[in-house]
């Protein structure tokens, strides 16, 4: 079997608010976690308690996301602002 190589380039990744994408999927897991949450005797009874907790785990994990994208948002924008600094010295330079 021959390797697949693609034969054309990848599309530029589409860049859009990342923050509020992540944090409406965090609030959506947390929201799904609370609306489960009356129900544990049932999932519990019937062996889906690992809904609930699968709920949790993904709001738990969307937290850490949230961090994550803010702090590379951060970054960026950091990086961009030395970047035009160093672009002014170098044409005053």
């Amino acid at each position: 079997m021959t390797k697949w190589t693609p034969k054309h380039e990848a599309p530029a990744p589409l860049e859009g608010n990342v923050v509020a994408t992540i944090t409406g999927g965090t609030i959506a897991w947390f929201v799904l976690f609370l609306v489960q949450l009356p129900f544990y005797g049932w999932f519990h009874e019937h062996g889906h308690l690992w809904w609930l907790w699968t709920c949790l785990a993904g709001g738990g994990l969307g937290l850490l996301g949230v961090w994550y994208v803010r702090a590379r948002d951060a970054a960026i924008r950091r990086d961009a602002r030395n970047g035009d600094a160093r672009t002014a010295d170098a044409r005053n330079g």
